[in-house]
């Protein structure tokens, strides 16, 4: 199939998946979407953080002050799962950059450069979504879906005990999610629960600690709007919850509670070519880091040569 035949349908639906590594506070606009077996998608995504970052609310470190950059490399297919529409995904994202704080009353500034944890997918399509072939695809009416994913974050990212603050974070995570989709006419409405599950880290700061965290609870709220086949625009909304930490048996009362907000914007400039903008800032928070995302990210689609048997 040449890149001209692409369906117009189907390149809506590929503009808004998901380009980024996925947190408890990300902001992740048409990230579930129904599409053809054997769909392949290359990723790429650049994101800078900047304000507020402490990436273990447990530690002791005041007056934050850090920007970070990351680079990641993903990438996405789509399967057949027991007759109904599914895919699989992964991220490898690279992180460096600067933070300066306070240990107490001693004042002091680090570099940070190494892999973050890698981030691996699975979601289905509950309701509205049976597997398709990409020659029937057009034919396909947009109608409600109900999704289920799975996400699992492995310790792959560079972490040293010896370190107070560290990319990586020494331990497994897992969140399981619920999302419903909606679409009305230009305009796309979504909703996604979930929570994510931490395993303990058994070498905590300087090896012989050991830090747990409660679970963190997340929802997100998106509404999109289609001006024409290959450009949309949304707003984005987040509130996160939970993840209080324990260290050495001391609760430690650090509960995050926040709220973040964003805008996004997606462009098909070209067959199978795709560019995404986007920036989230938290609005209102009352345990946790204040901080801003920009981020722009690409992908480059192409299909198995031979279609579902």
């Amino acid at each position: 199939m040449r890149a001209r035949a692409l369906p117009r349908g189907l390149l809506l639906l590929l503009l808004g998946l998901p380009a980024g590594a996925l947190r408890a506070q990300d902001l992740d606009p048409r990230a579930y979407a129904v599409t053809p077996q054997g769909t392949n998608i290359a990723i790429f995504v650049y994101s800078r953080l900047t304000g507020d970052v402490l990436f273990d609310p447990s530690l002791p470190i005041t007056n934050v002050s850090a920007s970070f950059d990351s680079f990641a490399l993903g990438y996405y297919r789509s399967i057949d799962f027991f007759g109904r529409s599914a895919n699989v995904r992964i991220a490898l994202p690279y992180a460096f950059g600067h933070m300066s704080g306070q240990v107490q009353e001693r004042a002091g500034s680090i570099y940070r450069s190494g892999l973050s944890d890698t981030r691996m997918q699975m979601s289905v399509n509950l309701l509205g979504g049976p597997t398709v072939s990409l020659q029937d695809f057009p034919r396909r009416r947009p109608t409600t879906n109900v999704f289920a994913s799975f996400t699992v974050s492995a310790p792959t990212g560079q972490y040293s005990p010896d370190k107070l603050i560290n990319i990586g974070t020494n331990r497994w995570a897992f969140k399981p999610e619920l999302a419903l989709a909606e679409p009305l006419g230009k305009w796309t409405l979504e909703g996604y629960a979930g929570a994510w599950f931490f395993t303990t880290n058994h070498e905590f700061y300087r090896g012989t600690s050991v830090r747990s965290q409660d679970p963190m609870l997340g929802a997100q709220g998106h509404v999109s709007y289609t001006f024409r086949p290959g450009l949309w625009a949304g707003l984005d909304g987040t509130y996160y919850r939970g993840g209080a930490t324990t260290v050495d048996g001391v609760f430690k009362n650090d509960q995050q509670n926040a709220s973040r907000v964003g805008v996004v914007g997606s462009w098909a400039f070209a067959p199978r070519h795709a560019l995404k903008f986007q920036y989230t800032r938290t609005s209102s928070v009352r345990v946790g880091g204040k901080f801003n995302i920009l981020s722009f990210g690409y992908t480059f689609t192409w299909f198995d040569k031979k279609g579902p048997r």
